[in-house]
C-alpha cells in the first residue's frame, strides 16, 4: 500500500522526522500517525474525565424535593 505525499512541507517535516528519529521514512509517518492518535485519546479522556467530575458534584448536591414548574422558569427573565 503506498502513499504519495503531494504537499512539499508534508514531506519535508516527515523528512525531518525521519532524520532526527534515525528511522526511515515509512516509520516516520508511522510514529507521527501512533503519536497524534495518542495525543487526541488523551485529550478525549481529559475532556471525559472533568465531565464525569462535574455530573458527580452535580448529582452530590442535595434534592429538594420542589418542582421546577414553567412559572418559576419565566420568573428568572422577569416574564
Amino acid at each position: 500500500m503506498a502513499f504519495h505525499i503531494r504537499d512539499p512541507e508534508t514531506d519535508a517535516l516527515v523528512r525531518q522526522l525521519a532524520e532526527k528519529a534515525h528511522v526511515g521514512i515509512t516509520e516516520a509517518v508511522k510514529l507521527a500517525a501512533a503519536e497524534a492518535l495518542a495525543t487526541r485519546e488523551k485529550a478525549r479522556e481529559e475532556k471525559l474525565a472533568k465531565a464525569r467530575a462535574i455530573c458527580a458534584e452535580v448529582a452530590s448536591w442535595p434534592r429538594t424535593g420542589l418542582k421546577a414548574d414553567k412559572a418559576f422558569f419565566d420568573s428568572l427573565n422577569d416574564e
